[in-house]
């Protein structure tokens, strides 16, 4: 994998436990997730980015490389000590459905899922902490809303293939830092609501 972003954005997909129980750590979840967003860095950059000690960030990137999440970037190094890291992947993707009859399997998958919206409301929650330190422009830019519609499961699918889309061209749009430019997370989630 080059360093310079690929045409279409790459999925990596957990299919198995193994898998899903590398990746549901909140640690490890960051790690990946700096290395997506910001580009390959060296361990010692990415604790202090995360404010985590070396040899656990160390061992976190063992770990999310053992289960094909990440690899070595030996092309950036300047010396033979010096060890960079990237991401393997520019997506996690799964199929709830896949595991729908493994207990196991299913159980693994929610705490993995779990994991996922802990950081999301970590991140939101970090946000609005950041919020009085922006520039106007940002804080005017930026959106956070919800909406509820009566809908049937086509028109549910729609909805989230429409937002899938809008998503996928604005993240091909920004994959590049640019002048003027600031990391911008978008969160998108459909989903049936329980009953009253």
């Amino acid at each position: 994998m080059s360093d310079s972003p690929r045409d279409e954005p790459s999925r990596i997909e957990l299919h198995d436990l193994g898998r899903m129980r590398a990746l549901a750590n909140p640690a490890r979840m960051r790690v990946l997730g700096a290395l997506r967003l910001d580009g390959p860095a060296t361990v010692g950059a990415l604790s202090e980015r995360l404010d985590e000690a070396p040899g656990s960030v160390s061992y976190h990137l063992q770990t999310l490389a053992k289960h094909g999440f990440v690899e070595e970037a030996p092309e950036l190094a300047r010396d033979r000590r010096e060890r960079w890291w990237r991401a393997a992947h520019d997506y996690t993707s799964w199929d709830p459905l896949e595991f729908r009859d493994d207990p196991a399997t299913r159980a693994g998958l929610d705490e993995f899922r779990r994991q996922v919206l802990d950081g999301y409301h970590r991140e939101l929650l970090e946000a609005l902490a950041a919020e009085p330190a922006l520039e106007t422009e940002w804080v005017e830019a930026a959106e956070s809303a919800d909406a509820a519609a009566h809908l049937t499961a086509a028109e549910l699918g729609e909805l989230s293939a429409e937002l899938a889309a809008v998503r996928d061209r604005w993240y091909r749009r920004g994959r590049e830092r640019r002048a003027g430019t600031r990391p911008v997370r978008f969160i998108t989630h459909t989903f049936v609501r329980g009953e009253p």
